[in-house]
């Protein structure tokens, strides 16, 4: 385990090294004390309830400056600073999948080596992040095409739980 947090306090130093978004995912990291762990899970990381983050053990054989090992910090720190209901949201979601890969973009020139991710990328990208409905059920089929079956973003309300509860009731009544 020890070689584990050796790799991530590495990753963390680099993380600070990588533009703004990296500075601030750096700093949201020390002054919230978000303890960074290498856990066995379906998805690449995740943010926990206890306010951390887990990274996939995948990606400790990259190098500290991997894009998307340092894209993915900076993907979770998003969802702590939203909080648990925006974090737990197809908005919440297409926020942090915007700004992990303007972040990759930014490190690397572009969002994916692949040339059909690179587009679908290109298209989620481009969704303007808000509340219309249809643009975030576009958002959520997009996300799930790049990520996968083990990506449940299909169980995720499209807007923060709250905001659905009042968005169902007035359309049940109105």
């Amino acid at each position: 385990m020890s070689d584990y947090s050796e790799w991530i306090d590495r990753l963390l130093i680099q993380l600070d090294r990588c533009g703004p978004q990296g500075q601030a995912a750096s700093l949201f990291v020390i002054d919230r004390k978000v303890k960074v762990s290498v856990h066995d899970q379906p998805t690449g990381a995740r943010w926990t309830l206890t306010g951390n983050i887990q990274l996939h053990p995948r990606y400790f054989a990259s190098p500290p400056d991997d894009p998307y090992p340092l894209s993915l910090i900076v993907h979770e720190v998003r969802h702590l600073e939203q909080g648990f209901f925006t974090a737990l949201s197809v908005y919440g979601e297409l926020e942090a999948w915007q700004l992990q890969f303007s972040f990759v973009k930014f490190l690397t020139g572009h969002y994916h080596l692949n040339s059909k991710a690179n587009e679908l990328l290109t298209g989620l990208m481009s969704i303007k992040l808000g509340w219309d409905r249809q643009m975030l059920d576009r958002a959520r089929n997009m996300i799930k095409e790049y990520a996968g079956k083990a990506y449940r973003i299909d169980l995720l309300p499209l807007y923060p739980l709250p905001m659905e509860f009042f968005y169902f009731i007035a359309h049940k009544t109105g």
